[in-house]
């Protein structure tokens, strides 16, 4: 049984946490309590060396990367799938997974992360407000991807639309208003059960 290494409210660690649920994988969930510095504890550091979660230890073999995590989880659990089985399905699914993490993880952590965790006279409401700038064209794009269609990739809910769930969570954080057509996709996905039952305190 894999141990996964997490910690409730980081948005990477949620998207794995989710996968284990919707691919009903049992797992062992270790809480990294990151307010006593734990993930900076050598123990820690030898699994992670960046010191982040989420982290999986199955039997020894050690992945830090929450990317990499997924698609090994696809791997050693295929069914249910979360992606095509067609090769360039897989391919829209990869591109849209890169996509996520350059065009919008990168920015909205720019945004929420003071917003959760910092006083308000420590943002930097320059960065914050480029950021923002940067996620709204990305969703403008994605507007345009999902015309007409119910999730990113081959009308299947799949890893491409999974990895956006923790950050479509923070939209109204991030005050930001999407596109009708981002906003219905972002609502069947936030009704997910695994979504829902992942959603953190803050």
């Amino acid at each position: 049984m894999p141990k996964v290494y997490y910690h409730p409210r980081s948005t990477y660690a949620r998207r794995v946490m989710i996968s284990l649920l919707e691919k009903n994988i049992p797992h062992d969930a270790v809480v990294v309590d990151m307010a006593a510095k734990e993930h900076r504890t050598p123990e820690y550091l030898s699994k992670n060396p960046y010191g982040r979660v989420p982290v999986i230890d199955d039997g020894g073999f050690v992945l830090y990367e929450s990317t990499a995590i997924l698609n090994y989880l696809e791997a050693i659990h295929p069914t249910p799938a979360l992606v095509p089985s067609d090769p360039k399905g897989r391919a829209l699914v990869d591109m849209h997974m890169k996509l996520c993490d350059i065009q919008m993880g990168v920015h909205m952590g720019v945004i929420v992360f003071p917003k959760r965790f910092l006083k308000k006279d420590r943002w930097n409401l320059e960065a914050m407000a480029t950021a923002k700038a940067a996620i709204e064209a990305h969703l403008d794009i994605l507007r345009k991807v999902l015309a007409g269609k119910t999730y990113l990739v081959a009308e299947q809910f799949s890893l491409a639309d999974l990895i956006y769930i923790p950050f479509l969570h923070f939209l109204p954080l991030a005050e930001i208003d999407p596109p009708p057509a981002v906003r219905d996709w972002a609502a069947r996905l936030l009704e997910r059960d695994s979504a829902k039952q992942t959603v953190p305190d803050l």
